[in-house]
């Protein structure tokens, strides 16, 4: 009955030597999955924040056009 019970304890160690190699895998995958993750959102706030930048620019230039437009059509009036 020891003999059995060692024999258990040694396939319960074993089996859970294995399931803690198994998640130490998956969590090194899943820190990479993680980090990659983190890189592209940094990179597309940056774009965003790019995009945003030039929005303004291209507001600033038409406001002045229709600024502009408008005087000129006042003049001519």
């Amino acid at each position: 009955m020891l003999e059995a019970s060692l024999s258990q304890l040694e396939k319960l160690v074993g089996d859970l030597v294995q399931q803690n190699h198994d998640l130490q895998n998956t969590n090194a995958q899943l820190a990479e999955a993680l980090k990659q993750a983190r890189d592209d959102n940094d990179s597309l706030q940056l774009s965003l924040l790019e995009q945003e930048e030039k929005q303004g620019a291209t507001a600033a230039r038409i406001q002045a056009l229709v600024d502009r437009a408008t005087s000129v059509s006042a003049v001519n009036a």
